[in-house]
């Protein structure tokens, strides 16, 4: 997942003092983890999938967070609506995966029925249920924006809307026409057994592409540095090198060959250019000439992760795109193997007796701001010694109840 650093200035960069990343039990701890998922997943702007995943009235898809499940559909009118999938009765999930529901949602426990708007429409025996008020048990919403085609959920908290958040690099994505892509057969979701922020870390730095990643420092010319925003939007540019090596990989060889052939209708440098984006805390959008992927990098423990990748591209079913995209998918396949073999190394040296992580380069500004944002949100992350089972909730408590006003 070979994502930049946030800056593009690298005299600035090493004009700051070197800093060192979290502590090593940062990356072990479930006490800590349920505070980074309250007071960071469930409070960022989160990924779910793009408006033709829900082609119509009465489609819906479900998001599963962690903890939380998502519903998003489309109602009788073909709105996007979010909601919290669950029944507000006892907490029945609604739906699973994704599909087109009927006018109605069933709660499939007791019955409870539900409008496509989120109002409880019905309740059986709801003479059992003295002073009822309908009303006021609909179905919890979620904040919901679409931003390029692409649906974002925030479950709780506030702050800048997505697109404020990408500002001026929200632009660069326009050449793209995100909204009118499908999603291609090649979407994925796999786990890995490893610390959400260890994968998170790998993909917010391109320092490690010469060594970890050999076929993307054969084949693309790739800016090591990057860019980036003050609200934590950062992406690099690649390229395809003009000159083919003599140890390319037949894939990549092939792919170099035939992109500007297939992609003969588009300005050059696009046929050339591999885009790479990332979006804190834990969101990935990889642009390529003939489609583009997003993932995401979602907990499920202490020690294991969640990575969710979904592809997109625009409808085009000729030999040249299909062999494009399957050369892409084995170049792609080879680079996601060395991450996880990559993540799985620090994962196991992290747990090494009295280990703490050393300085950052200048191209890893991005996991800086990353790990900045972890000791903001969870100021118990900065403790050099990590607290006895148990202790760690309080402790962040008190040190937030500290913290000026």
């Amino acid at each position: 997942m070979p994502h930049d650093s946030l800056s593009s200035m690298d005299k600035k960069q090493s004009a700051r003092p070197m800093k060192a990343g979290l502590p090593a039990w940062t990356y072990r701890n479930a006490d800590l983890l349920d505070l980074e998922y309250q007071e960071i997943i469930l409070k960022s702007w989160q990924i779910a999938c793009h408006v033709n995943d829900l082609p119509g009235p009465r489609s819906y898809f479900t998001f599963e967070l962690m903890r939380d499940s998502i519903l998003i559909l489309r109602d009788d009118e073909g709105e996007l609506r979010g909601f919290k999938n669950v029944c507000r009765h006892r907490a029945s999930r609604l739906l699973d995966g994704q599909g087109e529901c009927a006018r109605r949602l069933i709660c499939p426990y007791h019955g409870w029925t539900y409008k496509l708007n989120g109002e409880l429409a019905a309740v059986p025996a709801e003479g059992t249920f003295p002073g009822l008020d309908k009303s006021a048990h609909g179905l919890m919403p979620v904040e919901l924006e679409v931003f390029h085609g692409f649906i974002f959920v925030r479950v709780a908290g506030e702050g800048p809307s997505v697109a404020e958040q990408w500002g001026e690099i929200g632009e660069q994505l326009a050449a793209y026409d995100i909204p009118s892509m499908v999603r291609l057969d090649e979407s994925w979701e796999t786990t890995w057994d490893v610390n959400w922020k260890v994968a998170i870390d790998n993909n917010l730095e391109n320092y490690h592409i010469p060594i970890g990643h050999p076929g993307y420092h054969r084949m693309l010319e790739n800016d090591l540095g990057g860019f980036g925003n003050e609200y934590g939007v950062s992406g690099s540019v690649s390229r395809l090198k003009e000159k083919q090596g003599n140890n390319w990989s037949w894939s990549e060889r092939a792919y170099q060959s035939l992109a500007l052939k297939a992609l003969g209708d588009r300005p050059k440098d696009l046929a050339r250019r591999w885009t790479f984006y990332a979006m804190l805390p834990n969101l990935g959008v990889d642009v390529y000439p003939d489609c583009l992927d997003f993932f995401q990098i979602l907990p499920l423990g202490a020690k294991k992760a969640k990575i969710r990748t979904m592809v997109y591209g625009h409808p085009d079913k000729s030999r040249e795109m299909r062999l494009l995209r399957y050369l892409n998918g084995r170049i792609n396949g080879q680079v996601a193997r060395e991450d996880f073999e990559l993540c799985h190394r620090v994962q196991q040296g992290l747990e090494t007796h009295g280990y703490e992580l050393g300085p950052l380069s200048s191209y890893e500004t991005g996991v800086r701001e990353f790990h900045d944002l972890v000791r903001a949100s969870v100021p118990a992350a900065t403790l050099a010694e990590e607290p006895l089972p148990g202790e760690l909730p309080r402790i962040n408590a008190e040190m937030k109840a500290e913290e000026p006003a």
